[in-house]
């Protein structure tokens, strides 16, 4: 008996008048709901599901039915008419025209007239004379069309400018097959809609819990919630009130937040901005010659291997290359030009630098701020890049990396392991940190800056130097020029507790929701 009282005690207003109104014989549907108890199609769907997951109700019965919508389109032809009865009245009234000629004069396009034309030259209603033109043949219009616009008509005046296809006789279903579809977006007059009407019947279980009810003097009009009216109108005070389960889970909250990822990249925005940095951005998709050839980076580098970069299939090359960079730097690559360099002593390739790759480094975004930099000035940027690797906990082939430059007559080489030392421990968090010497074709000296993974063990973070004179004087620049190229998702790996790249783009939302950054 207490289950029971529980049971009537949490019962929703919208499953207690169904159980008071209706007996063991009722048959249940949606519809009867809707027209008997003033309900909406979705209160009375809830309600079966909620007595049906307590055993008082069972389901009897599925009935399919098939309705045919009026659209626009078919609006329009009750308006117009068909596009074919245009055209043949058209060419009663005019003689035998040419398609585009009857396009233009009815203002129908051109696809349409000639697929009209179709169909009726195969009813023998027109033909296609000697002069290329359409012809009236004097035959009329097949049956079909009466037909359709008689249900074109009829549906017009339905209720919900439906017809159900259970109303329809053979001759109008026949027809109704070409006027309709059931998604597309093809012009159609009709589209088909396909519902089920579902009965129900109350269970024996139904009884006690109906004598319950009356009992307790139960009647499914209790008040649920104060609303400002109720008080306004002192009506709160004449009704009884719904009882409440304290007992019952409340909903989950999921308040929205910024993904940890995000948050951690705008972290890293906002401590070099602090420091006085200005951020730069450029393309994803960048030519050869500032991915690599402004870097001092040969042509026939091994970098440059097609299993590399990712090539553009069209357009594959970039119209031009920004003078007087071009020239500066085919220089510097042939002979060394202004920098006191020997060079590469090789013939620079001017189809070659213009060819379309996905950017394959961030140091492109510095190559492309140098000639607008300000002396001293501070430029980073969190460029997105591609390059053709295999996917393990430590490398994507689409990756983020924080990219950097400090121009001025005071920077050196301590700045620059200063600025590594930042990145490794205030906003990677590593405990352990060291500097290797590197190589890279546009620094020197190069240095690549290794941290500890607690799990991983040693891996790379970034690479950095002090630009060549061959990259830096090309593009009008004669001071020390510092640069890093930092991959900020391994950073991100060690400040977010991951042991895998991969987790940082993780499509379990439970385990981003779960992720706390510790920066």
């Amino acid at each position: 008996m207490t289950d029971l009282k529980t049971l009537i005690k949490n019962l929703h207003p919208l499953e207690t008048k169904v159980l008071l109104h209706y007996g063991l014989k009722d048959e249940l549907t949606s519809a009867r709901l809707q027209s008997e108890l003033g309900y909406k199609e979705g209160h009375a769907n809830q309600a079966f599901s909620w007595l049906a997951g307590k055993q008082l109700l069972a389901e009897t019965s599925r009935t399919p039915h098939m309705y045919f919508e009026l659209t626009e389109y078919g609006r329009k032809i009750l308006a117009e008419g068909f596009v074919e009865e245009r055209i043949v009245e058209y060419l009663k009234a005019n003689g035998p025209k040419l398609l585009p000629e009857i396009a233009s004069g009815l203002g129908i396009e051109n696809k349409d007239v000639g697929s009209a034309f179709g169909g009726l030259s195969k009813d023998k209603v027109l033909v296609m004379n000697s002069e290329k033109k359409a012809e009236y043949t004097g035959n009329a219009l097949p049956e079909r069309f009466t037909v359709a616009k008689s249900l074109i008509e009829k549906a017009s005046k339905a209720e919900n400018a439906q017809l159900e296809s259970s109303n329809l006789s053979e001759k109008e279903m026949e027809v109704m097959s070409g006027l309709t579809k059931k998604r597309g977006i093809s012009e159609t007059p009709f589209k088909t809609i396909e519902r089920e009407t579902v009965a129900y019947h109350l269970t024996e279980a139904f009884k006690k819990v109906y004598e319950a009810l009356k009992s307790a003097g139960i009647t499914g009009n209790e008040i649920g919630e104060i609303t400002p009216q109720l008080l306004a109108s002192g009506d709160w005070k004449k009704g009884t009130f719904r009882g409440y389960n304290i007992s019952i889970p409340p909903a989950r909250i999921i308040p929205g937040r910024t993904n940890p990822y995000v948050q951690f990249l705008e972290s890293v925005k906002d401590k070099l901005c602090s420091l006085g940095f200005q951020e730069f951005d450029g393309p994803l998709v960048e030519t050869e010659f500032w991915n690599g050839d402004a870097l001092f980076m040969p042509q026939f580098h091994a970098a440059r291997d097609i299993h590399d970069v990712y090539r553009l299939k069209y357009p594959t090359h970039a119209k031009s290359i920004e003078e007087p960079y071009l020239s500066n730097v085919a220089a510097v690559h042939k002979n060394g030009g202004n920098t006191g360099s020997r060079g590469w002593n090789y013939e620079f390739d001017n189809e070659f630098t213009r060819r379309l790759i996905m950017r394959s480094q961030g140091t492109v975004l510095s190559a492309h701020q140098l000639h607008k930099a300000e002396i001293p000035g501070k430029y980073f940027g969190i460029a997105r890049c591609f390059r053709y690797d295999k996917v393990d906990a430590t490398h994507l082939s689409d990756f983020y990396q924080t990219e950097g430059i400090i121009l001025g007559n005071d920077v050196n080489l301590r700045t620059l392991l200063g600025m590594l030392k930042m990145f490794a421990v205030e906003i990677a968090g590593a405990t352990e940190v060291k500097y290797v010497p590197g190589y890279f074709p546009f620094t020197e000296p190069s240095i690549e800056v290794h941290i500890k993974h607690p799990k991983l063990g040693w891996f790379e973070l970034g690479g950095s130097g002090i630009f060549r004179p061959e990259v830096t004087k090309a593009m009008g620049i004669d001071v020390p020029v510092l640069a890093w190229g930092i991959g900020i998702d391994r950073m991100a790996l060690m400040a977010l507790g991951l042991n895998d790249l991969r987790e940082l783009f993780c499509e379990d939302i439970e385990q981003v929701r779960l992720r706390k950054a510790k920066f």
